[in-house]
């Protein structure tokens, strides 16, 4: 098969979809591999250690016109009118919050695979877990820094010193990502609680933090009181597919100390946070009611290289099979795999998808 694999235009994505060594197996395995000149180059992946593992270096439209193009961000629009039914698209796509994005795919025939949306036998999220990781990680960094007062922040310390008071994190959700935003918050010293509805997970962060990270059941008047008190607010809530469900209102926000920090790794899906809007790399921060908003779309993106590197570590498996055995047999050899069909020849596929644009959902039994 021949897989094309396009240079990332995203503000400030230096990430991109195959690493030389994954590029090395699929060669071996009998495949053609066309990889955008430069496509790795910033993260120290140059057009020389791609042609000397088998790669052609191309421009982006070659790229974009493989059988499988592997990307790691939702394409633009302008590059969801390259592709074509026929051709099978395998990136991070977060439908549910971008109609538009979603009608160009849907316009173009393409069948889109998405990491966020595929499943292993035991329900979790195997392409979206080291991502998830890796934002969780950064969100206390970037929370830190978006207290500084040169940043409109309160000037709070995380992690206080000896005769002041640590700082006060509140982390909503304790999927992967909120877990390790908890643990680096916990490592700083900082005052963690964390916020989450299901019983069984809440029993399992309890006994993984051992009273060092408060854990709590998520209802309105707990969420109003903590996110209130809190120096930094963690937003990493995820319903696979569908839009992010909107914790804080606005009136809550209003309601924060002057000075606090909000990061909401949910933005990619909406945002939970009525007061998100997406921000970049090169503009990750703004002021609203007195609160600092941390709101970056490609969070891991700053961190390019090790997430590139534990992005692949899961993904390839999953390539190979789109290679070995083409899309329809690959989404039903491995448990889970078929729940990242998203859109294939014009109709959408995924329920929570078509639930969050209004757009009929098609069975996968009927999938072209």
């Amino acid at each position: 098969m021949k897989i094309g694999v396009p240079k990332e235009v995203k503000v400030h994505e230096y990430r991109v979809g195959l690493t030389p060594a994954s590029v090395q197996e699929l060669v071996a395995a009998g495949h053609s591999v066309a990889v955008e000149r430069d496509a790795g180059a910033a993260i120290g992946y140059d057009n020389a250690s791609y042609t000397a593992v088998g790669a052609t270096l191309v421009d982006a439209e070659t790229a974009f016109a493989a059988d499988l193009v592997v990307k790691v961000k939702e394409p633009q629009l302008d590059e969801c009118a390259r592709m074509g039914e026929g051709q099978v698209l395998f990136t991070y796509l977060h439908l549910a919050a971008d109609r538009a994005q979603a009608q160009a795919l849907l316009d173009s025939g393409v069948t889109a695979i998405a990491y966020e949306t595929v499943t292993d036998a035991e329900g979790a999220l195997p392409l979206l877990s080291p991502m998830s990781e890796v934002a969780g990680r950064m969100s206390i960094q970037v929370g830190a820094q978006a207290l500084q007062m040169v940043n409109g922040g309160r000037g709070t310390l995380l992690g206080g010193v000896p005769g002041v008071a640590p700082g006060k994190v509140v982390i909503l959700g304790g999927g992967v990502a909120g877990t390790n935003a908890a643990s680096m918050a916990v490592g700083l010293h900082a005052d963690v609680t964390l916020i989450d509805k299901s019983v069984s997970r809440m029993r399992w962060l309890s006994e993984h933090f051992q009273g060092r990270a408060k854990v709590l059941m998520a209802n309105a008047e707990t969420v109003w009181n903590e996110v209130c008190a809190a120096d930094l607010v963690i937003g990493a809530v995820l319903v696979p597919g569908a839009a992010a469900p909107r914790l804080v209102s606005e009136e809550m926000v209003k309601a924060m100390q002057r000075g606090a920090a909000m990061v909401d790794i949910s933005i990619d899906q909406g945002g939970c946070f009525a007061t998100s809007r997406p921000t970049t790399h090169d503009k990750p921060t703004y002021v609203e009611h007195e609160v600092v908003h941390y709101c970056v779309t490609n969070m891991p993106g700053a961190v390019a290289r090790t997430s590139t590197q534990a992005l692949n570590n899961v993904t390839l498996p999953y390539v190979m099979a789109l290679a070995n055995r083409g899309w329809r047999s690959a989404l039903q050899s491995q448990a889970g795999f078929a729940a990242g069909l998203n859109i294939s020849a014009g109709k959408v596929y995924h329920p929570a998808v078509g639930e969050a644009l209004s757009l009929p959902v098609t069975a996968l039994l009927h999938a072209a």
